[in-house]
């Protein structure tokens, strides 16, 4: 067994995560250096839904994973400026599926096909309650129970576990949208 010279394991992780994700066509160089658990727990998922994925829920990853890093800005909806969590939901759709959609988490979670946890696939929306009782955070859900989002003021773009701490207690569901007209809110 050979042993790994410090930072050559993360090399080396990394790397396995580039080829992962250039199978579906994502650039490496958006996405930070994850644990190889990460990285080993995504080659599975994408093998058993690949036939299940959409087109458009591809292309919504991989847009979404490209402005990993982009900082968060209250009201935001751009990757020069910042995003909002429902800025950032709503320019990865726009983007990469042509969807337009509301500027609020609560709007947003009013569209499309409301899925259980149980169900969940890498694409859908997925809502928390961080204010009172409410829908006020969207994220996309990448599998594996991580989604990525735009978290809060000082925080950046970023995939977080939906199952520890914070957000595991703030979950209160999920939406499923698919191209078409009626998932189109009106032009702003």
């Amino acid at each position: 067994m050979r042993l790994l010279k410090p930072f050559q394991f993360l090399a080396e992780s990394r790397l396995f995560l580039c080829v992962v994700l250039a199978s579906i066509s994502v650039s490496c160089a958006a996405v930070e250096p994850a644990p190889e658990t990460f990285a080993e727990s995504t080659v599975d998922n994408i093998s058993a839904t690949d036939e299940t994925w959409s087109e458009h829920a591809r292309e919504v990853l991989m847009n979404a994973l490209s402005l990993t890093g982009v900082k968060y800005k209250f009201g935001g909806n751009s990757p020069e400026t910042g995003f909002d969590c429902s800025g950032f939901v709503r320019y990865v759709f726009k983007q990469a599926a042509s969807l337009t959609l509301p500027h609020s988490a609560l709007a947003i979670s009013q569209l499309g096909k409301s899925i259980p946890k149980s169900e969940l696939a890498p694409g859908d929306l997925v809502f928390f309650k961080t204010v009172k009782n409410v829908i006020s955070h969207v994220g996309i859900y990448m599998g594996n129970n991580r989604f990525i989002h735009s978290p809060s003021a000082g925080g950046n773009v970023r995939v977080e576990s939906m199952q520890e701490g914070y957000w595991a207690t703030r979950y209160i569901g999920a939406q499923r949208l698919e191209k078409s007209e009626e998932n189109t809110a009106p032009s702003e």
